[in-house]
C-alpha cells in the first residue's frame, strides 16, 4: 500500500491528505500554473514557490523542476497538440497532454492521481495512442524554435540548424568556477570526491568543474565560503578574454549579480580595481553579498541612471579593460532557461538599439591601447557580428583584434569566441575583443 505524504495541496482534492504520487503532480500543476501566471523568470518564481513548501523534500523538488523544465522545453509541440483537438493551452491542458504523449501514463491512472475536471476525460481520450512528434508538425515546432527568433537562426547555422536547435531541449550542465583566492581546482574536486559527487575539469576554462549529476546546493559547503561559485564555462571563457591583470582598473559595464565581476576579480589576484556598474540596484546588492563572500576587495558597485548615465562622461579614458556583457535575447541559455525563448519582449530591433547605445556609451571609457570586449548570450547574428561591424564603422579608433591573438587555445571559429551548446556543450555565447589605438 501506497505511504501518505507530508506534503499537503491545498488545490489537489477535497480531502486533506494525498498520496505522494498524487501530490507530486498536483505540486507540478501549481508550480506550472504560476510560472504561466508570473512575467517573473521562471527560476524567481520557483525559488519563492519552493520556498513557502518547506515540507518538500530534496528527492521530490528535483523531480518537480525537472518535470516543470520539461514542460518549458516542450511548449510549442503540447500546445500544437492542443490546437489541433480545439483546446487552449493552459498549464493544466499542457501538462495532461505532457503525461499522456511524454510519459505514456494511462487516462485513468492521471484521473487517479490528479484529480478530474469537466472536459479532462474528452482530452485525454483524444491524445491517447500519440507522442510528442507528428508527420504533420513543422519543423520549428518539432524544434521549439519560436517564431520571431527562427529566421535569424536559420541565418546563422545554415544546415546546422536542426542539430543546434536540438542540442537547445536537452539539460545544461552543472559547471562550477572555483575561486583561486580561495581554493585551488585539485582541492574541490578531492571535495566533491568525498561528498560521492562525480566531477571533472572543464577541457576550457581553467577554473571550472563540471559535475557530472545534480545535487542539493547544501550539500557543498564550498559554495557558501565563496571557494566556489555557479558559472557555466562559456561564461568563465568570456570573462578571460577580458585579460584583467593585477593592478589594472576595469569596468564590468552590465555586471548584473557579477558572475564575470568575480571572475575577474580572481584574475587579478585581488588586486587593483573593478567597478561593477548596472541599472539594476537589485543585482547590484547581489553582486556585493557575493563579492564579500567570495573575498574580493577589489570590487565596487556603481548603480547608473542609464547606459548614458554622466558617470561615463567623467570618467572617460580612464580605464585599462572594459567589459560589456550586454543585454540580449538569451538564445544562447535557452536549454538553462526555456522559458525565455517563448518571451520576445520589446521586440528584437527594441534589443539591438539598446546594445548599440551601451556599446557607444561604454567605449567612452577605455584609454588609448586599452581593451574593450563586447559579449552577449545570444547566438543571433544581429545581436553579435553584425553589431560589432556596425559600431567598428562608426567608432574608427577601435579595431578588431582576432581570437587567434587573444585566446590561440580557445575554439576559434573566425575573429570572434563563438560558443553553443551542440559544438563546445556551454551555453551559447558571443565575444568580441576590441582596442582603442593611440591616439
Amino acid at each position: 500500500m501506497e505511504r501518505r505524504s507530508e506534503y499537503t495541496s491545498r488545490h489537489s482534492s477535497e480531502i486533506d491528505i494525498v498520496t505522494p504520487a498524487a501530490a507530486r503532480l498536483q505540486a507540478i500543476l501549481d508550480l506550472f500554473t504560476a510560472t504561466e501566471a508570473e512575467s517573473r523568470p521562471v527560476d524567481a518564481v520557483t525559488s519563492a514557490w519552493l520556498r513557502g513548501r518547506r515540507d518538500i523534500g530534496d528527492e521530490d523538488r528535483g523531480t518537480i523542476l525537472d518535470t516543470l523544465y520539461d514542460l518549458l522545453r516542450h511548449r510549442a509541440r503540447l500546445t500544437w497538440w492542443l490546437e489541433k483537438f480545439g483546446r487552449e493551452a493552459t498549464a493544466r491542458n499542457q501538462f495532461l497532454a505532457w503525461l499522456v504523449l511524454a510519459e505514456r501514463r494511462p487516462a485513468e491512472e492521471i484521473k487517479r492521481l490528479l484529480g478530474e475536471e469537466p472536459q479532462d476525460g474528452s482530452l485525454l481520450n483524444k491524445l491517447h495512442g500519440h507522442t510528442m512528434e507528428h508527420p504533420e508538425m513543422p519543423e520549428a515546432v518539432l524544434l521549439e524554435c519560436p517564431a520571431w527568433a527562427e529566421p535569424s537562426l536559420r541565418a546563422r547555422f545554415g544546415d546546422r540548424f536542426a542539430p543546434e536547435m536540438n542540442a537547445l531541449l536537452t539539460p545544461p550542465p552543472f559547471d562550477l568556477r572555483v575561486n583561486p583566492i580561495k581554493a585551488t581546482r585539485e582541492g574541490v574536486l578531492k571535495q566533491l570526491s568525498k561528498l560521492g559527487l562525480p566531477a571533472e575539469p572543464t577541457p576550457l576554462a581553467p577554473h571550472g568543474i563540471r559535475l557530472a549529476e545534480k545535487f542539493a546546493l547544501s550539500r557543498l559547503p564550498a559554495l557558501k565560503t565563496g571557494e566556489v561559485e555557479i558559472q557555466d564555462e562559456g561564461s568563465q571563457l568570456v570573462a578571460q578574454l577580458v585579460d584583467a591583470q593585477p593592478g589594472d582598473r576595469v569596468v564590468d559595464f552590465c555586471a548584473g549579480a557579477g558572475g564575470k565581476t568575480l571572475a575577474m576579480a580572481a584574475q587579478m589576484n585581488n588586486k587593483g580595481r573593478i567597478i561593477a556598474c548596472d541599472v539594476n540596484e537589485g543585482r547590484l546588492k547581489r553582486c556585493s553579498e557575493r563579492v564579500r563572500s567570495a573575498g574580493m576587495h577589489n570590487v565596487e558597485t556603481k548603480l547608473l541612471g542609464s547606459e548614458a548615465d554622466k558617470w561615463v562622461k567623467r570618467k572617460k579614458l580612464g580605464f585599462d579593460r572594459v567589459l560589456i556583457d550586454a543585454p540580449c535575447s538569451g538564445t544562447g541559455t535557452w536549454r538553462r532557461n526555456p522559458d525565455t525563448r517563448w518571451r520576445d519582449e520589446g521586440g528584437l530591433e527594441h534589443l539591438t538599439a539598446l546594445q548599440s547605445r551601451i556599446l557607444a556609451s561604454a567605449a567612452r571609457l577605455v584609454k588609448e591601447g586599452g581593451r574593450l570586449v563586447y559579449a552577449t548570450c545570444s547566438m543571433l547574428l544581429e545581436e553579435n557580428e553584425a553589431q560589432v561591424e556596425a559600431f567598428l564603422k562608426a567608432f574608427p579608433a577601435f579595431k578588431l583584434v582576432p581570437l587567434a591573438e587573444v585566446a590561440p587555445d580557445l575554439p576559434q571559429t573566425g575573429d570572434y569566441l563563438s560558443l553553443t551548446p551542440a559544438q563546445h556543450d556551454t551555453d551559447g555565447f558571443f565575444a568580441a575583443v576590441m582596442t582603442r589605438t593611440p591616439a
